[in-house]
């Protein structure tokens, strides 16, 4: 076998393998349905419906004793008997607006953040993992990490030191259940969405303080208490910052703050409101100059010292959907939702205003340094609950004027 040089041979190499296996897994399937599904339907159809009969229409005995009385051999009536269809929750959840849809799209972020960063700088950024400007390089590194060795610290906690993995890809599947892309593209719905996404991003900074702990790196411990240290500063404004939107909209529910929107966009008389919550949301998702748990200058990595290989990669893509849900709820909050001029489908309205928020949270890592821990809190206590108090009256006194 030939020796792998570059990232486009090894990509040619899956993709000979994959087109091996989709060429002879139906000879392993076909069988397999056969003995399984249709051997016992024909010989059923023989001795009690049809007399013994040595004929017997396969898909007319099929369609029978299929579940709803679908037939399998549609292909679209088959999958949706099994509740794998487009609208079915098992769909949504783990494809669009779902995990995989999140997954592939914050690749891509990641890909577009360094470029941005690279040009900002006057740097060439990714550049080799394929044709057009690197844009595989995301996909280059996941194979990379793949094939890594998972190295977990000889003091460690191994159980709480693994278990922050999942429970930040948990986290952040949740919140993506809750935020709606669409008018009718969702995963899960709820009167109480906004209630229940803020409590959901409540607990990052707990599982972020459990893998600084069972680290037993002293690297670690001190970039998990930061990230405490910013919760307890940005929590209070984070929730407060919101609540002149649900004054406005009069419901907790995303759909009804979006549809609330179809005369003016909230960002508009709730600007003081929008840039508290853009603020916070950098401190929430660790984005420079709030990036103090990590503080690569300082703390090496912070209270991922010791996380490496697929475990590292899993927890940065968590990151990055964590990313994209605070940018989506930027989005639904103050800027519309899915509502947009043109009659193009509600997701792509909503995807152009996210990406953009997304590159208003980047940009500050191009040019802005790390601020000091006294001036985070400061800053969160003092400057950003009183620009929400202020928020907050503001939107009274539109509501009581009638004004909205």
């Amino acid at each position: 076998m030939a020796e792998l040089t570059t990232f486009e041979q090894f990509v040619k190499r899956v993709l000979e393998i994959v087109f091996w296996v989709l060429i002879f897994l139906p000879l392993v399937i076909l069988p397999v349905f056969y003995l399984v599904y249709v051997l016992p339907v024909e010989l059923q159809c023989n001795f009690v419906l049809l007399g013994c009969s040595h004929s017997i229409d396969w898909a007319t005995a099929l369609y029978m004793f299929s579940p709803n009385q679908l037939n399998p051999f549609d292909p679209t009536s088959f999958i949706s008997s099994m509740g794998l269809g487009a609208s079915s929750i098992l769909f949504r959840a783990g494809f669009f607006p779902g995990l995989t849809f999140v997954a592939v799209l914050s690749s891509f972020v990641i890909w577009y953040e360094r470029k941005l960063l690279a040009k900002m700088q006057y740097r060439v950024g990714p550049l080799y993992a394929g044709r057009v400007g690197g844009i595989f390089q995301s996909f280059a590194d996941l194979f990379k990490l793949l094939f890594k060795e998972i190295v977990i610290p000889a003091k460690a906690d191994r159980l709480m030191f693994l278990a922050p993995v999942f429970g930040m890809m948990a986290l952040g599947g949740a919140l993506i259940g809750i935020v709606p892309v669409g008018a009718n593209e969702f995963v899960a719905s709820s009167p109480y969405s906004l209630l229940i996404a803020l409590a959901i991003l409540s607990f990052f900074p707990l599982v972020t303080l459990i893998a600084g702990w069972a680290s037993n790196n002293k690297f670690s411990f001190i970039g998990a208490i930061r990230a405490l240290y910013q919760m307890i500063s940005y929590e209070i404004p984070l929730i407060l910052s919101v609540i002149g939107v649900v004054i406005l909209a009069g419901s907790l529910d995303f759909t009804g703050i979006v549809n609330s929107q179809n005369k003016i966009w909230f960002i508009a008389p709730m600007i003081l409101g929008a840039i508290v919550f853009y603020i916070t949301a950098m401190a929430e998702v660790e984005r420079i100059p709030f990036d103090l748990p990590e503080a690569d200058s300082e703390l090496v990595a912070g209270w991922l010292t010791e996380y490496t290989s697929m475990v590292f990669g899993t927890i940065n893509l968590a990151i990055y959907i964590k990313l994209y849900a605070m940018s989506a709820i930027f989005t639904l909050l103050f800027l519309g939702g899915w509502s947009g001029p043109a009659p193009v489908p509600d997701f792509v309205w909503f995807l152009i205003k996210t990406i953009i928020v997304m590159t208003i949270f980047i940009i500050p890592r191009g040019a802005n340094p790390r601020i000091r821990i006294d001036q985070l809190i400061d800053l969160g206590w003092v400057w950003l609950i009183g620009l929400s108090f202020l928020n907050i009256f503001i939107a009274l006194v539109l509501k009581a004027s009638g004004l909205l």
